[in-house]
C-alpha cells in the first residue's frame, strides 16, 4: 500500500464546499471521481482541513492510499484530464514508508499550520471582475488601525469570540503565529496564520476588522473580544468570496511542494 499526496487548487464559487455531501456538489465530490475514473477502484481522499461553499484554495493538500504503481506525473495529468475547469491538481508526491504507521504522514494530523489569505476590495463601487474572488466593502478603511488592532492576537488563546455556533471543535484554544495586512491598490489582504482554525475564524475576524478599519470601533476593541469569549458582541460574519486557503505548513522531511502563496497574482 502507498500514501499519495496531492496539491488540489480550486474555485470554490462553483462548489457546495470541500467535504463530500449527497448533492454531490463538493470538490471532494468531484476529486474523487476523477480518481476512481483513472484507477478504476474508489480512492478514499482525506484532505488537509474543510472549506466552506464559495472559499477558494490555493493549495489544498490531500491523501489517499492505493497498491497501484503510477508515476507521480500520471496522477497529475490524469485526475486533471476528469476534473472541472474550476479544480486542478497541482503536484503529486509518493511517500514512502508504512500508511499504517502512527507517525505517517496524515494531511491533516501532520500538519502544524494553515494559512489563509482574505482578499478585500476597498472601493465605493463594487468591481464585475471581483466578483466571488474578492470580498467587498465601500467605506475606507485605515490598514494602520487594522495592523495595530492584532497584536493581542497572537499567540495560545481561546478563540471563542470568533467562533461560529456550529463550530465542532473539540477546543477553541488556537496558536496565532501571524496576522499580516497589506494594501495593495484597492485590495487590501489579511494573510493569517494558525495551527488551526474554527469554523469561521478568518470571517469573523476580518468582519471584526473591517468595524476597526471604519472607524466603528477602536484598535483595542479586538483585544477586548479575544478577551471576552463572547460571540455576540463581535461582528458579523463577513461573505466567503475573497477567502483562499493558501498554504498548510508540513515537517520539512515530507518534502512536499508548495506553491506560491499571494493571491494577488491572480488579480
Amino acid at each position: 500500500m502507498k500514501r499519495i499526496v496531492i496539491g488540489v487548487q480550486y474555485d470554490g464559487n462553483a462548489w457546495q464546499g470541500y467535504q463530500k455531501q449527497p448533492s454531490g456538489l463538493t470538490v471532494q465530490d468531484k476529486l474523487e471521481e476523477a480518481l476512481e475514473k483513472f484507477a478504476t477502484v474508489k480512492l478514499a481522499t482525506t484532505c488537509a482541513g474543510r472549506t466552506d461553499a464559495g472559499v477558494h484554495a490555493l493549495e489544498q493538500v490531500v491523501h489517499f492510499d492505493t497498491e497501484l504503481e503510477r508515476d507521480e506525473h500520471a496522477w497529475v495529468r490524469a485526475a486533471n484530464a476528469f476534473l472541472p475547469p474550476s479544480i486542478s491538481v497541482r503536484w503529486a508526491r509518493q511517500l514512502e514508508g508504512d500508511p499504517a504507521a502512527q507517525d505517517f504522514f496524515h494531511a491533516r494530523f501532520s500538519a502544524h499550520s494553515r494559512t489563509y489569505h482574505y482578499v478585500l476590495h476597498n472601493h465605493p463601487v463594487r468591481s464585475a471582475l471581483l466578483a466571488g474572488r474578492a470580498g467587498f466593502f465601500f467605506r475606507p478603511l485605515d490598514v494602520e488601525l487594522m495592523q495595530q488592532a492584532v497584536q493581542p492576537l497572537v499567540g495560545w488563546h481561546d478563540f471563542s469570540a470568533f467562533r461560529a455556533a456550529q463550530c465542532q471543535a473539540k477546543s477553541p484554544m488556537k496558536l496565532m503565529h501571524e496576522i499580516k495586512i497589506r494594501q495593495q491598490g484597492e485590495l487590501i489582504v489579511f494573510t493569517i496564520t494558525a495551527s488551526a482554525f474554527l469554523h469561521h475564524m478568518v470571517r469573523n475576524l476580518v468582519g471584526s476588522l473591517v468595524y476597526i478599519g471604519s472607524g466603528r470601533e477602536k484598535p483595542e476593541w479586538l483585544g477586548q473580544l479575544l478577551e471576552s469569549k463572547d460571540r455576540t458582541l463581535a461582528a458579523p460574519t463577513f461573505m466567503p468570496d475573497g477567502l483562499y486557503l493558501a498554504r498548510v505548513g508540513y515537517d520539512l522531511k515530507w518534502q512536499l511542494p508548495q506553491e506560491a502563496d499571494s493571491p494577488l497574482v491572480w488579480f
